[in-house]
């Protein structure tokens, strides 16, 4: 039976623990390089905890979100609670697409997460501008778009380890 062209044959593995853990890890490093003021530098853990979400939902929860969220408002100074609500709302409503997602090619999956980066960027400007902070502009609508274009390579990235080999045994029917 020939698949078709756009679809994969190869047959994925479980998402190691570590590996997701570990991923979390590098996003949260790379958030905290001194380019993250940069307009187009995208939220590298939205972008990881949003793919982890969808893929791997028992992983990680809504717990989860919110201490990376916590962890990220103090890291940035930020009001106490603006990314941790923004990430909890990111990680309920990608868990709650993930079914209808991982359906639809990876270019529509990102037509799927971007109202999500969006909804994420608009809930931190809002509690900024509840707690005072003049509204920073609409420049800051531009990282989430730029994070919705990195939706297919950083997939492709950490689903990599995920694949098995290529060999192939024909005594055995998978």
């Amino acid at each position: 039976m020939q698949a078709s062209s756009n679809q994969s044959t190869r047959i994925l593995q479980p998402a190691r623990p570590w590996f997701v853990f570990l991923s979390i890890a590098f996003a949260l490093l790379l958030n905290l390089l001194p380019t993250r003021q940069w307009l187009f530098m995208p939220d590298w853990v939205m972008l990881a905890l949003c793919f982890w979400s969808v893929r791997e939902w028992r992983l990680l929860g809504m717990g989860s979100a919110f201490m990376l969220g916590i962890f990220m408002d103090v890291a940035n100074g930020a009001a106490l609670g603006q990314h941790a609500l923004a990430y909890v709302l990111l990680n309920y409503a990608a868990v709650s697409l993930s079914r209808r997602m991982l359906w639809f090619p990876l270019s529509q999956q990102a037509l799927h997460v971007l109202p999500l980066f969006l909804a994420v960027t608009g809930i931190q400007i809002f509690i900024r501008v509840l707690a005072g902070n003049p509204f920073p502009g609409w420049g800051q609508f531009i990282s989430p778009l730029i994070a919705t274009l990195l939706w297919s390579p950083v997939t492709l990235l950490l689903l990599a380890p995920q694949y098995r080999p290529d060999e192939h045994d024909d005594t055995r029917p998978i």
